[in-house]
């Protein structure tokens, strides 16, 4: 009977650090790439028409129409794309917006 209780802990001893591996893993990145996707979704979920935001590609326009899963962007005057909600990144920041208009030469320091 003994050296069955001592087997067992031995057992247990040996999945020990299979354990923590697990759980370190869950934590550093199962769990923190599980809330950015929550993130996304409830983006997703809030686009509006009017809106200016950028897509997973780079590219910048505004919502002219949702139709469910599918948003109408237009990304230039009378130019309409149609991409999925999921293929939108971001909404365009004032920052984003400032550095896409800026046109000034960089000075090179020597």
């Amino acid at each position: 009977m003994q050296n069955f209780i001592f087997l067992q802990s031995d057992a247990i001893k040996q999945m020990l650090p299979l354990l923590l591996i697990f759980i370190v893993f869950w934590f550093f990145i199962l769990r923190p790439q599980m809330k950015k996707q929550k993130q996304q979704t409830k983006f997703a979920d809030s686009l509006a028409r009017g809106q200016e935001v950028v897509t997973s590609s780079g590219i910048i326009g505004k919502i002219v129409r949702i139709d469910g899963e599918i948003v109408h962007l237009e990304i230039a005057n009378k130019t309409v794309i149609r991409i999925t909600k999921g293929a939108i990144s971001r909404e365009l920041t004032e920052a984003v917006a400032k550095n896409k208009t800026d046109n000034s030469p960089i000075e090179m320091k020597s």
